[in-house]
């Protein structure tokens, strides 16, 4: 596990975005797997602007969704499915039938989550994950309490996942906020070839503190990650506060990247 520590999220995602696209670039045919919320947006605009600049194409790739709420049509406003159109697909020339997200209005949820398994599984696997952290140190929908070798598969959300998540809907209420997402697992993220997770802010510094230094428990999902041999953690300066190798962390990732 690397950690790139930066002075602001704008340096950290541009930084992932970069090694994004060398990997697009090194592998046009790669399989890419997606995360959404805030903390993803700002890299997807530095590789659409990548993209843009270097002629770096998406026309093969692949692409696999981290997850989607049960109950949302892919047309709802806070669909992961219209939150990927509108801040990656429609900006790169990744082709829409190569991209694929879970389908929250299943009839039946478990075959869809099987199904999704095998698409992975049938692609080789994911080249190159990206991930964001909850504030309780869940990836994806993987609330603490989950299995650290858990498949894809219905989950429901905590409280505070819930409450984090209700400024996106109407009035920020919680009432509107799905109970209920469908989600990889951590078993199956963890199996990608390389991982990149971006955590942004104070809110997240337990979190990226847990994920990093705390030991590897289903109470803090993301400390799975400890045990991949290529995962990279782009973090800001406040979401580092907490770290306690912190100055560390800074030296190696500035001497293997080169800045």
């Amino acid at each position: 596990m690397e950690v790139v520590i930066c002075k602001t999220k704008q340096e950290a995602s541009k930084l992932a975005a970069e090694m994004v696209s060398a990997a697009v670039l090194n592998n046009p045919k790669i399989v890419l797997g997606l995360a959404t919320g805030s903390t993803p947006v700002l890299l997807y605009k530095e590789m659409a602007k990548i993209a843009k600049a270097t002629k770096v194409s998406y026309k093969q790739a692949k692409s696999w969704n981290l997850d989607e709420y049960v109950g949302l049509a892919g047309t709802h406003e806070q669909s992961y499915r219209r939150f990927m159109n509108e801040n990656l697909f429609s900006h790169i020339d990744i082709q829409i039938k190569n991209t694929h997200v879970l389908n929250g209005l299943a009839k039946n949820l478990e075959r869809e989550c099987a199904a999704y398994e095998k698409q992975i599984k049938a692609a080789g696997g994911i080249d190159l994950q990206v991930l964001g952290i909850g504030s309780d140190g869940h990836i994806a929908f993987n609330e603490p309490g989950s299995s650290l070798k858990s498949r894809t598969r219905c989950v429901y959300l905590t409280p505070s996942t819930i409450k984090d998540n209700a400024r996106l809907f109407f009035k920020g209420k919680e009432s509107e906020v799905p109970t209920r997402a469908l989600s990889m697992g951590v078993g199956t993220i963890v199996e990608a070839k390389k991982i990149i997770l971006l955590a942004f802010g104070k809110g997240k510094a337990d979190a990226v503190k847990g994920c990093v230094e705390g030991p590897v428990t289903q109470f803090c999902t993301a400390s799975a990650l400890q045990e991949h041999n290529d995962c990279w953690i782009f973090c800001d300066e406040e979401s580092a506060s907490k770290l306690k190798l912190k100055k560390y962390y800074a030296w190696r990732s500035a001497t293997i990247l080169g800045l």
